[in-house]
């Protein structure tokens, strides 16, 4: 517990603020030896006049034997073969997060959950309140849907800064999920005061823009606590947090806001806040390459030696920081263009997603224009959702452990598309549940027939939703957060418009033809799917992004 509450960022604050014998790491207590393997780069094996030279490189040039200051870039005069690498201390290095206890790995992983799934509340805890803009601010039942959709964009367009950065090694995760977060739940307090429609449109545009990191991101947090064959189900259950935060935004809020709009908003900051502190107290960073570098700093400042480097401070040598932040902020984008398989993915997910958010307008229309329910019972029904949730986390489950966990064994990473067969299978079924909805949803049929109809869409679209997830950082796991924001951003940009000319074809068309509709799309993204199956490999292979990856 220590060790957790020592590489959170209050530990690090703490460490800040009163020096690092307050929380101090094993390089940094009295008695520390080097392991066998690093021996040779100790301070004692330089002489008198390297000792003071490092000192004066580490101190900018004057010589301050407190230690490390600011060293982030190789000295100049440091070539990558004079370098000392500072690695792991052996295979079982405690500070290595493949290495933490089961329970570490377990608190820090269901803080990255309980984050995800209140970003991803954040949207849809405010449909209950759209009648109340339509009374309230005298606009459209079209504009009404504003304050969810640019909400849907915003945690779309946020990963492509945020996601890229958390893999800048100098920066490491924790620094964009704690930045993006803090503000996140400044502008929910802006949100819960204003006093106009506009305003509040502009508001949750910028909540969802400083929420999205974690949606992108998360997922690659995961990847650095677990070995690559474990990584599926980490990813599998993360997605149980990405799903169930839109299930139940409406039904936390769907009675609250009978009194007023804005408890949705008090609801999610109370979320926020007791979110926030947690991840304060407890979230330590998780990229190895940032956990390196900060122990090479540490090293070279207690034993005075500037040759003393990470892995990737030898790679980057002197380049620049911001030409480093420059290239990460590109790769959403140039893996996208440059790769066929993972455009078409994004560009394929981006289908369903829309599908996906479409197909949410017409519960309204179902529930409580034909059954006649209320608002609040009305939001119960997207608890449908979390039981198709539920089914797909099981079955999903027990296909790891009987069919992918041995193949990752056998082959290592294998045929990334080899981990889509399961989705066709999905594809395949998906149509069936929204023809299903779609023509049932009579008044002389029982609510509970359409609801059917949802937990059989919804389980094959969580299926879907999982092959994708894994499908990405399988092809390039290095850039597993900017592939999930490059992906974040296109199909919520999609999903975003989804939201308004869904609500139109429903007025237009009716229940029945507007989802039949949805499910001739969803049908014909059974081909997509097939298709990637059976020639993602030569799309992957005309790959230029690989050229250089």
């Amino acid at each position: 517990m220590l060790a957790l509450f020592r590489d959170a960022p209050v530990g690090q604050l703490i460490r800040s603020l009163f020096g690092a014998s307050a929380c101090p790491y094993a390089e940094e207590k009295a008695g520390f030896s080097l392991p066998g393997q690093l021996k040779g780069i100790a301070a004692n094996n330089l002489s008198d006049e390297e000792r003071t030279a490092d000192v004066e490189v580490e101190a900018g040039g004057k010589a301050q034997p407190g230690g490390d200051t600011s060293c982030d870039t190789p000295s100049p005069s440091l070539s990558a073969s004079a370098a000392q690498v500072v690695s792991w201390y052996g295979a079982e290095d405690p500070d290595n997060p493949q290495n933490w206890s089961t329970a570490k790995k377990s608190f820090v992983f269901s803080q990255l959950a309980l984050l995800t799934f209140v970003v991803y509340l954040g949207s849809a805890i405010i449909t209950p309140a759209q009648p109340a803009f339509v009374e309230l601010y005298e606009v459209s039942v079209q504009v009404s849907s504003l304050p969810l959709s640019v909400y849907i964009l915003g945690y779309g367009v946020g990963p492509l800064l945020f996601s890229p950065l958390s893999e800048v090694p100098t920066i490491g995760r924790n620094a964009p999920y704690m930045v993006s977060f803090a503000l996140y739940i400044l502008i929910t307090v802006g949100t819960c005061r204003v006093d106009n429609f506009a305003g509040l449109v502009i508001l949750r545009f910028v909540q969802g823009f400083l929420g999205g990191p974690v949606l992108a991101t998360g997922g690659a947090s995961v990847q650095d606590m677990l070995e690559f064959a474990k990584v599926p189900y980490g990813l599998t259950v993360w997605l149980c947090a990405a799903y169930g935060g839109p299930s139940l935004g409406p039904v936390l809020s769907g009675f609250a806001v009978a009194e007023t709009w804005r408890w949705a908003m008090y609801e999610l900051l109370i979320l926020s806040g007791f979110t926030f502190i947690l991840l304060f107290l407890f979230l330590p960073e998780t990229n190895p390459e940032t956990i390196l570098i900060q122990r090479a700093r540490r090293l070279r400042s207690r034993f005075q030696n500037h040759k003393m480097r990470s892995e990737v401070e030898i790679k980057q040598g002197n380049v620049h920081i911001w030409q480093v932040m420059a290239t990460y902020l590109t790769t959403p984008f140039r893996v996208t263009l440059q790769d066929p398989s993972i455009a078409f993915i994004n560009v394929y997910t981006s289908l369903i997603y829309a599908i996906y958010y479409s197909y949410f307008e017409s519960f309204p229309l179902v529930f409580m224009g034909i059954y006649k329910m209320s608002l609040g019972i009305m939001g119960v029904v997207f608890l449908a959702i979390l039981v198709a949730c539920a089914v797909g986390l099981v079955v999903y489950l027990l296909l790891l452990r009987l069919v992918y966990e041995p193949y990752t064994l056998k082959y290592g990473i294998g045929l990334p598309e080899h981990r889509l067969v399961p989705g066709v299978a999905a594809a395949a079924t998906a149509p069936i549940g929204i023809f299903l909805f779609a023509w049932t949803s009579r008044p002389e049929i029982h609510w509970i027939v359409p609801v059917v109809g949802i937990v059989l869409f919804s389980t094959s679209q969580f299926f879907l939703f999982n092959v994708i997830l894994i499908y990405l950082p399988t092809s390039y796991p290095r850039y597993a957060a900017s592939l999930f924001a490059a992906n974040s951003f296109l199909r919520s940009v999609l999903a975003a418009a989804s939201v308004h000319f869904s609500k139109a074809m429903f007025d237009n068309i009716g229940v029945g033809r507007g989802c039949s509709v949805l499910g001739g799309l969803t049908a014909g993204c059974f081909f997509g799917i097939l298709g990637l199956w059976k020639y993602g490999a030569k799309l992957r292979a005309k790959s230029k992004f690989a050229e250089t990856y």
